[in-house]
């Protein structure tokens, strides 16, 4: 099987026969290929399906290449998504400008099929070398979180790491489904992604996989951040259910025990770790305190945050 045999591609370019050339050579390399007559149904099919790669035409109707590539860098859901721009024009000017608008490679047409094809696999292999996001929410991953806490341990700088675990999440998978739990998921993503972009005190947002998510900040802004978060999160939950489950504020399911009880709408818990009070020397350190943190938040109930407050590390 080829290397990029799972890997999705989309190919966007006005001439219908182009278009059907790319396609047909790539299949058969192995890809699986979306295809686009112009940017807007690139985009839109980007945005649906989310291909590992892009290949887009400069000049295209409506939309052209080039203004595709700066709406997806605009967007933190696919401002790592590899893309290559197609055009005729091979002069320098109109590369830079390419390039600068974040796309990771430029190739003139004609297009020699041999060149694009090792490019594509080059970039895809970069790419999943560099990135590890999550699958489902698309955000940085476990990686790529250690790196960025370590790299602020390393600095020195004042850092205050937010780890957020939903509650009543398995109740809720398990009365509305495997579907409606990514959805869940998701919203709660693209929440951390919108205050990421409205606020300047958080640094970073990360997945660290099912319903736990890791937010940078600092510890000035750390709890406004947090009251921000939970604030948000109590009035998009309520969407989540059925007009019926919102109106008794509850769902009955089974739980761990395998006991019949009633579980109220999911809320958000969030421990805060931070070094205002006291140095922080690992990133395994961190993640033993903010575990802890986070579990007294949720034993609170409801969307809370718990700070760390001690200045010694041997403190109870």
């Amino acid at each position: 099987m080829p290397e990029n045999a799972a890997a999705a591609i989309l190919v966007a370019d006005d001439d219908p026969e182009i278009v059907h050339l790319l396609a047909e050579f790539l299949e058969h390399a192995g890809f699986t290929v979306l295809q686009a007559s112009d940017g807007l149904e690139a985009l839109e099919k980007i945005r649906a399906r989310r291909p590992d790669i892009a290949v887009l035409d400069r000049h295209m109707p409506g939309l052209d290449g080039f203004s595709v590539c700066r709406l997806l860098r605009q967007d933190p859901l696919f401002e790592h998504m590899p893309l290559v721009i197609l055009s005729a024009a091979a002069e320098r000017e109109s590369k830079i400008a390419g390039l600068d608008l974040g796309a990771d490679d430029f190739i003139a047409k004609p297009v020699d099929m041999d060149e694009l094809l090792a490019r594509v696999r080059m970039i895809l292999r970069r790419t999943q070398m560099g990135l590890d996001a999550n699958p489902l929410t698309h955000l940085p991953g476990n990686a790529s979180i250690e790196n960025r806490v370590r790299q602020a341990l390393a600095s020195g700088r004042p850092l205050a790491v937010l780890y957020l675990d939903l509650n009543q999440f398995k109740a809720y998978n398990d009365v509305y489904g495997y579907d409606a739990g990514n959805r869940v998921i998701r919203e709660t993503a693209h929440l951390l992604i919108r205050l990421k972009g409205e606020m300047e005190t958080i640094d970073f947002v990360g997945h660290i996989g099912g319903d736990d998510f890791i937010v940078l900040s600092t510890p000035p802004h750390m709890e406004d951040v947090a009251a921000r978060i939970t604030k948000e999160f109590d009035a998009l939950a309520p969407g989540f259910y059925t007009p019926e489950d919102r109106t008794r504020g509850v769902i009955v399911a089974a739980d761990r025990r395998g006991q019949i009880r009633e579980f109220p709408i999911i809320t958000v818990a969030i421990g805060i770790c931070h070094n205002a009070f006291r140095k922080l020397e690992s990133f395994a350190q961190i993640s033993q305190i903010g575990t802890e943190l986070k579990r007294h938040a949720k034993e609170k109930g409801g969307s809370v945050y718990v700070v760390d407050r001690r200045a010694d590390p041997s403190a109870a």
